[in-house]
């Protein structure tokens, strides 16, 4: 997919967005419901991934202050007989 049509998919996709927005507070209760719990989920997804990443970032990173002793390598020697 070239830049433009992402491009373009991500207009079309707003602008249905802010239809369904404008569109909401004449909606019927079941569908305000349920749009509410899709919105939910999305932010809750994307909460989640932000909370994951920066807990691998810091304890990755040393950004603890402390040196990540899984990171060092350690070189195996054969052993000799």
């Amino acid at each position: 997919m070239s830049s433009e049509g992402f491009l373009k998919e991500l207009q079309t996709i707003g602008e249905k967005l802010l239809l369904k927005l404008q569109r909401l507070p004449k909606a019927d209760p079941v569908e305000i419901v349920s749009f509410c719990v899709v919105l939910l989920f999305i932010a809750t997804v994307l909460l989640l991934m932000i909370i994951a990443c920066s807990c691998c970032c810091y304890s990755c990173c040393g950004c603890d202050g402390r040196a990540d002793q899984r990171r060092r390598k350690t070189q195996v020697r054969p052993a000799t007989r």
